[in-house]
């Protein structure tokens, strides 16, 4: 697992970035996530992220010309030469060509396609409990990952927030969107035979576990 570009695919709230991070700790490889960037632009008051902050509010999914340049100029930097994972990106099929596009060949191009599978009810249970630190950005939830004081984050001690778009209505309207933007997106990556599965409605070690299994096989 050393030569890889992988992109993590799935709706919010099923695991995709915690997996990531475990996965980038083990292997050595750059875990880029699009809500990382879109933190830090948001906290630095930079014009994409006000723009992103309202479509959020909104649970709606950032459009495709605010992210496509960000996420190809990081890729491109030299740290992310070997491997890289993709946490968040694409969302949209137009975000998929362009990713396409930007993706040299010659480096082996992208490798895996990991779609995390979780019904419906768990992502609402997910979502609406999840809390995150305004300092850090660590995620937290009140039932699967509390933290040993109430709305104070492990890591760092900052204080807890409950995201405007981790409300149940705008949840929704998340999950909604999702599945009309991004779920095509599955299919794009099946016909180029890329595309992986993870059951990502069980505990989190386990969830790695079959990772670990996809990312070792042969894909296409």
């Amino acid at each position: 697992m050393t030569a890889f570009h992988a992109i993590f695919l799935g709706a919010p709230g099923a695991g995709k970035g915690t997996q990531a991070k475990k996965l980038a700790g083990v292997s050595g490889c750059l875990h880029v996530s699009t809500g990382d960037m879109l933190r830090e632009h948001r906290s630095q008051g930079t014009e994409l992220g006000c723009q992103a902050q309202g479509y959020m509010d909104e649970g709606k999914l950032v459009p495709d010309g605010l992210m496509v340049e960000m996420v190809v100029e990081r890729i491109a930097r030299p740290d992310a030469a070997d491997a890289w994972i993709l946490d968040g990106f694409p969302r949209t099929g137009e975000q998929a060509l362009a990713l396409d596009r930007a993706v040299d060949d010659s480096a082996g191009g992208i490798t895996h396609a990991v779609f995390f599978d979780v019904p419906h009810g768990s992502l609402i249970d997910r979502l609406t409990g999840r809390r995150t630190c305004s300092q850090c950005g660590a995620i937290w939830h009140i039932k699967f990952k509390p933290t040993s004081r109430d709305e104070i984050c492990d890591d760092c001690e900052g204080a807890l927030v409950h995201r405007s778009d981790d409300n149940e209505a705008v949840v929704e309207q998340r999950l909604s969107a999702y599945r009309t933007q991004t779920e095509p997106v599955l299919d794009y990556y099946r016909d180029r035979g890329l595309f992986c599965e993870v059951n990502a409605d069980q505990a989190p070690d386990a969830v790695f576990e079959d990772l670990g299994k996809v990312m070792l096989k042969e894909v296409g």
